[in-house]
């Protein structure tokens, strides 16, 4: 990877590295490091590992703290959701790690670079780069600032399709998903999607799945009938 790119990273996340090696190794995925017939241990899966336990203890002691009344079984239950693929994925997509990250042409062909595990191992690799680079309170900055900050709003998108299948139920409305355009190559295919909802279209959102885009539709659809339900109150 060239050293602009990494410093462009940096830049983006607000970390500078003592160490840019350790930096390249977390954004090193094993399909890269396999084509170019590096060695197992110079893609970024043992700083994954580490990262993810770094991760586990800030992201506790986070909960434990917001949610003082609240028993062991629903703080664990909130750590899941929030260590779990799908949210640290958009987290990773926050920062656009995808576009740092070093894969295998493959890989890349294929998609990789919007890929959940992907992403969401990258992100945990990170971790484990900061943590050995700068130590403990780096690391718990920097998860603070790109996972833990405005966790509910990432939760929320997580589980917009649910949410909003809840929503329209409870107020006994139809609701459907119609796919409005399908377009690009195989390995590089983007997805419009409407909600519509009584018929009416109510959002629209592009991704690079029918799942994601969905997901986007869903999400602005739950913002929309919020305000409208906010308006009405008046």
């Amino acid at each position: 990877m060239n050293k602009e790119s990494l410093l462009e990273f940096e830049k983006k996340i607000g970390y500078h590295f003592q160490n840019i090696n350790l930096l390249e190794t977390a954004l090193t995925h094993s399909s890269y490091s396999n084509e170019k017939r590096l060695k197992k241990y110079e893609c970024n899966e043992r700083l994954e590992f580490l990262g993810d336990a770094v991760l586990e203890l800030v992201s506790s002691e986070y909960i434990f703290g917001e949610n003082p009344k609240k028993p062991e079984g629903d703080l664990t239950r909130i750590r899941a959701s929030y260590v779990c693929e799908p949210t640290l994925a958009l987290c990773a997509r926050d920062i656009e790690l995808g576009k740092y990250v070093l894969l295998g042409k493959g890989e890349d062909l294929t998609g990789g670079r919007e890929r959940d595990s992907i992403l969401s191992d990258a992100l945990e690799a990170t971790i484990g780069a900061v943590y050995l680079d700068g130590g403990f309170e780096n690391a718990k900055k920097y998860i603070h600032a790109h996972i833990l900050k405005d966790i509910e709003n990432k939760k929320l998108f997580y589980d917009s399709k649910t949410l909003l299948q809840e929503i329209v139920q409870s107020d006994h409305l139809d609701m459907s998903y119609e796919l409005l355009k399908e377009e690009g190559p195989d390995h590089d295919k983007s997805f419009t999607v409407a909600v519509n909802i009584n018929g009416e279209q109510l959002t629209t959102a592009t991704g690079r799945t029918k799942k994601k885009a969905e997901q986007s539709a869903a999400y602005q659809a739950i913002l929309k009938l919020g305000v409208r339900e906010k308006q009405s109150r008046r």
